[in-house]
């Protein structure tokens, strides 16, 4: 059956739960006392009542009506013109009148709800409505009995609970009852300031978006940033058009692929295999019918690559002969005569003289090329550039080359290991770049993390699983 969803009035936080609270779900709200509980569950409230024509009720044990009519109008929310419109009852009572009256066939809790026809409520909190209740046996009898009655009445319900340090492990099988846990916490953050995060710990027919997010108590109510989120680039989403990777997952977090005209880096460690991430990459750009410069590593000749681009249907041989592809080699290695006329030997160049030799080898290709209309890619492994010509050439030679690329609308991603090259080196490409990949090996498994994009998405760590199809890798 299709799952269906209450808004919640706070858009980053239907964001995180693909769509908001399911309906005729039972949610546990917890924190701290100060990290916005109320306030969330009345934002719940007002926005179903207002803009959804949803009535809602909000119980609460210690606060009178009077009081959170106050409160809430700091935030413009005008309770109690709600009320004169049957789209809301603020109800103060004891736990004790509430339990009895809940239980009653057609007593006052159920008179209400029929009165407004009530789809959501807010029940605050169930600290209070276990005062006084010693048995953990009857504390369950209660959670179950509230929960069933929500259910019966199709109502949405969000059920507050107030962590303390003495308290946090008081009722935790709440959260093996409710279909959601949501957590608000607060957290030291920069010694002087204080983060308020959200998190979703639970929520049962919902594809939950992980991790800690940020919210800001505002004018309006709570507002959420989901984490992960940050600044697009609209200068590169307007004007270039992306490519695939060839790996659906990637694709996906980068809106379609990596854009033309656009720098990204590869960070990765010793242990980590890359190679079917780069292959698969590079490959989709050539059957995308760009042409390729690549700058060899010491760990893969042109052998190796031929071998694993094969993988992926793509004859480097042929292409040479086409002219659509050209190595730069630092090392002295044999050349199969079929690559010599796409080979670029730099192994005895100097620092000095290196950038003037690439310019005449390589810049008149790219030049013509793109004066016939042809898409150009770079690979560069930059482990290779610092091995042979050191870091200090790198932070020279490399903002040259990231701004000729943009330039000529060429497409450009660089290999490196960022603990290796230096915090200072890292750093600049970082900044340089448009994009950023991570992979690494922990233990017995490797990651894989978009940590920058132009498209202004970065992703948690993925689990990198090796599948027998190509492209050969998964991220989970």
């Amino acid at each position: 059956m299709m799952v269906t969803y209450a808004k919640t009035g706070i858009e980053g936080l239907d964001f995180i739960l693909s769509g908001g609270y399911p309906e005729g779900s039972a949610i546990l709200l917890e924190g701290a006392p100060g990290t916005g509980k109320t306030i969330l569950g009345m934002q719940f409230l007002y926005h179903g009542a207002q803009e959804l024509n949803e009535a809602g009720i909000y119980i609460t044990f210690e606060e009178f009506p009077e009081q959170l009519y106050q409160e809430m109008n700091s935030f413009g929310w005008d309770l109690r013109q709600l009320e004169k419109k049957n789209k809301l009852r603020v109800i103060c009572m004891s736990p004790e009148v509430l339990i009895e009256q809940m239980k009653q066939p057609n007593g006052i809790f159920e008179r209400i709800v029929k009165e407004i026809d009530c789809k959501r409520i807010v029940i605050d909190s169930l600290n209070l409505l276990h005062f006084g209740v010693e048995g953990s046996a009857e504390k369950r009898e209660i959670v179950y009995m509230l929960r069933n009655i929500l259910r019966k009445h199709s109502m949405t319900s969000l059920l507050i609970h107030e962590q303390s340090s003495l308290n946090k492990k008081e009722i935790p099988f709440v959260s093996y009852v409710v279909d959601g846990v949501i957590q608000l916490s607060l957290q030291e953050h920069n010694t002087i300031y204080r983060k308020r995060t959200l998190e979703v710990l639970k929520m049962r027919g919902c594809n939950i978006k992980e991790g800690e997010h940020i919210y800001r108590l505002t004018d309006d109510g709570v507002y959420l940033v989901p984490a992960l989120s940050m600044i697009e680039d609209m200068v590169v989403m307007e004007n270039e058009r992306s490519v695939t990777t060839g790996i659906p997952a990637l694709d996906q977090m980068l809106a379609g692929g990596m854009p033309r005209g656009t720098a990204f880096v590869l960070d990765t460690n010793s242990k980590a295999n890359y190679k079917y991430l780069l292959a698969s990459i590079i490959t989709s750009r050539i059957r995308a019918g760009e042409n390729i410069i690549l700058l060899l590593s010491s760990l893969s000749g042109i052998h190796d690559l031929e071998h694993i681009y094969r993988l992926y249907g793509v004859d480097l041989a042929d292409l040479a002969q086409k002219e659509r592809i050209y190595f730069i080699e630092h090392y002295d290695r044999p050349i199969p005569e079929v690559f010599s006329n796409a080979v670029i030997k730099v192994n005895k160049v100097a620092n000095q003289d290196y950038k003037e030799l690439i310019r005449e080898k390589v810049n008149t290709v790219v030049s013509q090329g793109i004066e016939r209309g042809e898409k150009w890619f770079v690979f560069y492994d930059l482990n290779t550039l610092v091995s042979q010509r050191g870091k200090e050439f790198i932070t020279s030679y490399f903002t040259e080359e990231v701004a000729a690329i943009s330039a000529a609308e060429m497409t450009l991603l660089a290999l490196t290991n960022f603990t290796e090259i230096g915090t200072e080196t890292a750093s600049f490409l970082e900044r340089t770049c448009n994009g950023v990949f991570q992979t690494w090996v922990d233990g017995n498994y490797q990651y894989f993390q978009l940590k920058k994009s132009p498209q202004g998405n970065i992703s948690r760590p993925l689990l990198v699983e090796n599948i027998q199809a190509r492209p050969f890798i998964r991220f989970i």
